[in-house]
C-alpha cells in the first residue's frame, strides 16, 4: 500500500526539552491513525513539525514521496496538507461561509465559482450549510469545531490533521462529530488524529500510536495497544502490575 506520509527519525529540542524524539512511522494512503499520549507528550508538536509551523532539528518527512523537511507551511498545505485546532481559531467577525472561502482562495488556490461551489458542498457535509451567513463568532462550540473541519476541508486536502476535535463535546455531539469525520475516511482523506476522547478515536482509527516525552512508545492495532500495560501505565496512569 501506498504512503502518504512518512517521518524518518524527526527530533526537535527547545534546550533540554525534548518535544520530538526520534519519531519514525508511516501512514498509509487513505488510512486513519488515531495519536494518543498525556498532556505535553509531543503530540500538537509533531503536528507542527508536519505542517511546517516547526521545524525539525534532524530527521525527515516524506508527503507523497516527496521530501518535504524543509518546505514552507504554505507549500505544504498547497500539497494537499490541512489540520484543524485544539483551540478552534476562526476569523470571528466573518460569516461561516467567508471562513469558508479563505481555506478555498488561500489554499485550495480556487477563485470564483469554482471556490463558492467548493464551499457548499463542503459545508453541506459538515452540516454547516443553514448557518453559512451567521457569524463565526456566535457558533456553538460544536458547530466552531465543525467549522475547523469545513476549513481543513476547503484547503483540498490528501491528510486530514485533527488536533483534539472531540475536546469539550457532549456525549450526542461527539457521535454526531465522528460521523462526519467517518464520512471523510470512507471519501479516501488520509487522516492523523489526536484525541483524548479513546472511545471516538476507537470508532475511526484503524491503528493507533501512543507518544510519551516526544518518543513513540507503542504501535499498533487500537484494541491491542488500549490493553497494553506500558500503555495503561503512561497514558491512564494504571501501575503496570496493579
Amino acid at each position: 500500500m501506498t504512503q502518504i506520509l512518512k517521518l524518518d527519525g524527526v527530533s526537535r529540542a527547545f534546550g533540554a526539552v525534548k518535544v520530538a524524539d526520534e519519531l519514525s512511522y508511516g501512514l498509509a494512503e487513505g488510512e486513519a491513525l488515531g495519536v494518543l499520549g498525556p498532556n505535553g507528550a509531543g503530540k500538537t508538536s509533531m503536528f507542527n513539525l508536519i505542517t511546517g509551523t516547526l521545524q525539525p532539528g534532524s530527521g525527515r518527512i516524506e508527503f507523497a514521496g516527496e521530501d518535504i523537511t524543509r518546505h514552507s507551511a504554505a507549500r505544504r498545505s498547497r500539497a494537499g496538507i490541512a489540520r484543524s485546532f485544539q483551540v478552534p481559531q476562526p476569523f470571528t467577525h466573518m460569516t461561516v461561509f467567508e471562513n469558508a472561502m479563505v481555506a478555498a482562495t488561500q489554499s485550495a488556490g480556487l477563485s470564483g465559482h469554482a471556490a463558492e461551489r467548493l464551499c457548499l458542498e463542503v459545508l453541506e457535509r459538515t452540516h454547516l450549510l443553514d448557518k453559512a451567513n451567521l457569524p463565526a463568532g456566535g457558533l456553538t462550540l460544536l458547530n466552531r469545531k465543525r467549522l475547523e473541519l469545513t476549513r481543513a476541508l476547503c484547503a483540498k486536502p490528501r491528510l486530514l490533521l485533527l488536533d483534539e476535535i472531540a475536546g469539550g463535546l457532549t456525549e450526542a455531539e461527539c457521535r454526531s462529530l465522528i460521523q462526519t469525520i467517518k464520512e471523510i475516511h470512507a471519501s479516501g482523506v488520509s487522516i492523523i488524529w489526536i484525541e483524548h476522547v479513546v472511545h471516538a478515536l476507537m470508532a475511526v482509527v484503524e491503528r493507533l500510536i501512543v507518544i510519551d516525552f516526544g518518543r513513540k512508545i507503542a504501535e499498533g492495532e487500537p484494541k491491542a495497544i488500549m490493553a497494553s500495560p506500558e500503555v495503561q501505565e503512561i497514558y491512564l496512569g494504571i501501575a503496570a502490575d496493579a
